[in-house]
């Protein structure tokens, strides 16, 4: 247990969720409220956010310049602030509040027993349907200059009443807050703004993210119009986005008066851009999932245009909390959280299409500047009847197009040897007809048996000189081909093969410019897959795709029986399911190998065990490291998504830089599996 929990350190549990309520009756909607609650701590939950002004309903009007209803929100709140001392949850939930003779709408930020503090909205909405001026009074403009909180009683205890509040897990704190000691980059920290200061041009979350606030929660009361909903999503993901934050938005809904208006309870949690849970409008008001703390502050470290701002930190006061006894951490022990086990690719049918007409607009506008550039007569490369060839040919006939050139101005080669296959060799030339390309056939067998007697080494032996011979001589012959036409050499290697290092230095791992360096295996053959899909004319060119997606990855480079290939480079190196899993939690996020295994077995459960999933990891980590000086003289090529391996732009890493480290977390878990 503990080393499932240490995998998942960082992911959260929180919650947004709509109580159904009662205009003016705050005591029913306390215990509505408390009923959320318990649904929280039974899920685990840690941090709760419920909907504006939700202890009376956003919709009381005049009712809340009345004594009787702001006694009844106080009351209401005092409840739920002592039934909290039981329950192991931050709460954020809005109520009215009166402070200094002035009444503001604000979220009350409880637990552990301890009203923790109360932050006031903003900017009040006075247009339209809103009329909120009329009943509350904007947090004082002076609120976000002090240093020193203002402080209101609340059941006999000073409570922080202000805008620039943090709220920071600290589980061996005492209570009270903590004037000037805000940090950025603090795991757990969350900040709160209330509605329409989401909506402004500098909302506060801005300010509340650069002093180091993870996580923003929103109490908000947005009513229903035609069209609000996916504006309304597109506004909290991109916010989250801009701030790398998590983003918790509660809204009102069932309850509400519907004199005027009518209230859908669309609550969602986002993430960094990514919407990651969300209750439909008019659905069930609960939603629920992990926010990851730590791949926030990593990615927060790698933007250098995030600003922290300690000098604004200075300026918030933070409030620890804990989670009780009995709480060790406030991180999972199992998600619920759904991992994408193919992270490169989308589920979803359109934007797959989409994303698959993208990248070949990439790369053959990448590969058109470079033919212009280089002013070259040809654009050379070799065709193997395998995925990685296929989708460079197909790029390089659309360049072609793209350039208005004929083409006759590709030369592409097949070039066939000991392990060479029918079928390979037949599709081959079969892509090249279906595409309106010529295609030479070049036998490399007697030059590679030259080579092997020029440098001393019998055929019979079928190692690692062998094999390579055969890579490097088709790299010969490409280079010599591209010089004698006046063209450059196309390579073909993927980004998934660089990654592994699964290519003979200054062989296949040369060219002169080389569009699938940025596209991972798995997305090649999604890519492939569509070309077929969309050869709706060409029904022979579908099918030799279709063929050749049929056709196991292999490096042909044993001799085979027959259509039997000797090689399948999965069988080698592992799953590229899962190498470009890796790959994308490695790069992308920095995550460590103990947390990519944890992620692998969510997303790949049914599928590959923990011991399958250890061994392709170690494997990964051992010639992810070792490979590194092939990557190190990369040839150009275009960066397509957010994980890229070039040398000159995205990753920069010593070609001898010790691996131990990773392995010894793997070795690890290994002793850790051992012992059950």
């Amino acid at each position: 247990m503990e080393n499932a929990r240490s995998a998942l350190s960082g992911y959260v549990r929180v919650a947004a969720a709509t109580p159904c309520i009662r205009v003016a009756d705050c005591a029913y909607n306390a215990g509505r409220i408390l009923a959320l609650m318990e649904k929280a701590v039974r899920e685990e939950v840690r941090l709760l956010c419920l909907p504006e002004l939700c202890l009376t309903g956003y919709t009381c009007g005049d009712l809340f310049l009345q004594d009787t209803l702001l006694r009844g929100a106080e009351e209401a709140l005092a409840f739920l602030v002592e039934k909290s001392a039981d329950f192991p949850l931050l709460v954020v939930a809005g109520t009215p509040f009166v402070h200094g003779g002035k009444l503001f709408n604000t979220a009350a930020v409880f637990g552990g027993g301890e009203l923790l503090g109360l932050v006031p909205k903003t900017h009040l909405p006075n247009y339209n349907e809103f009329y909120e001026l009329r009943h509350f009074s904007p947090a004082p403009a002076d609120f976000p200059l002090l240093k020193e909180t203002c402080t209101v009683r609340f059941a006999g205890r000073d409570v922080p009443l202000g805008t620039r509040l943090l709220f920071r897990y600290d589980p061996g704190s005492g209570s009270g807050p903590r004037s000037g000691s805000g940090s950025a980059g603090s795991g757990f920290c969350v900040a709160v703004e209330i509605c329409e200061d989401l909506w402004i041009p500098v909302p506060p979350s801005s300010f509340h993210a650069m002093a180091g606030a993870s996580i923003i929660v929103n109490p908000s009361a947005s009513d229903e119009v035609v069209g609000k909903p996916a504006y309304r999503r597109a506004l909290v993901a991109a916010q989250s986005a801009r701030l790398v934050c998590g983003y918790v938005y509660a809204d009102a809904g069932r309850g509400e008066s519907s004199t005027d208006m009518v209230f859908a309870g669309h609550n969602f949690i986002c993430e960094n851009g990514e919407v990651l849970a969300e209750s439909p409008p008019f659905g069930d008001g609960w939603a629920a999932t992990e926010i990851d703390l730590y791949a926030l502050e990593y990615d927060r470290r790698r933007l250098n245009t995030f600003e922290c701002a300690p000098a604004l930190a200075s300026t918030y006061t933070v409030v620890p909390f804990s989670l009780g006894r009995g709480v060790e951490t406030p991180w999972v022990e199992t998600l619920t959280r759904p991992i994408e086990p193919h992270p490169f690719v989308p589920k979803d049918a359109r934007e797959k299409r989409a994303r698959c007409e993208a990248i070949l607009d990439m790369q053959s506008a990448g590969l058109e500047k470079r033919l212009e550039h280089a002013r070259a007569r040809t654009a050379v490369l070799g065709i193997s009847g395998g995925l990685d060839s296929c989708l460079a040919l197909l790029v390089t006939v659309r360049a072609m197009k793209r350039l208005g050139r004929p083409l006759s101005d590709i030369c592409a080669a097949t070039m066939p040897c000991f392990g060479t296959t029918a079928r390979t060799k037949t599709n081959a030339r079969r892509l090249s007809e279906a595409l309106g390309v010529d295609c030479r056939e070049i036998d490399i067998t007697e030059s590679v048996r030259a080579h092997l007697r020029d440098i001393g080494h019998s055929e019979d032996v079928q190692d690692v000189v062998y094999e390579n011979a055969q890579a490097r001589v088709r790299t010969l012959t490409l280079m010599d081909l591209a010089n004698r036409t006046g063209g450059i050499v196309v390579g073909t290697g993927d980004l998934s093969e660089l990654a592994l290092g699964w290519a003979t230095y200054n062989g296949d791992h040369m060219s002169m410019y080389g569009v699938n360096a940025g596209v991972p295996k798995t997305l090649v053959r999604h890519i492939v897959q569509h070309a077929a899909e969309t050869a709706a004319e060409n029904p022979f060119l579908r099918e030799v795709l279709e063929d050749i997606l049929a056709t196991p990855v292999s490096p042909e480079l044993l001799p085979s029986s027959g259509d039997d290939i000797r090689q399948q480079t999965e069988d080698l190196v592992g799953p590229y399911e899962l190498h470009d899993f890796f790959l994308y939690h490695a790069v992308r996020w920095g995550r460590s190998p103990a947390k990519i295994h944890a992620l692998s077995l969510a997303a790949f459960a049914g599928t590959y065990g923990p011991e399958t999933v250890l061994k392709w990891l170690e494997v990964f980590y051992r010639r992810f490291f070792a490979q590194q000086f092939k990557r190190s003289c990369l040839p150009d090529g275009p960066k397509i998504g957010s994980v890229s391996l070039s040398p000159r732009s995205d990753w920069r890493m010593p070609s001898d830089a010790s691996c131990e480290a990773w392995l010894k977390e793997l070795a690890a878990l290994t002793e850790w599996g051992a012992r059950g």
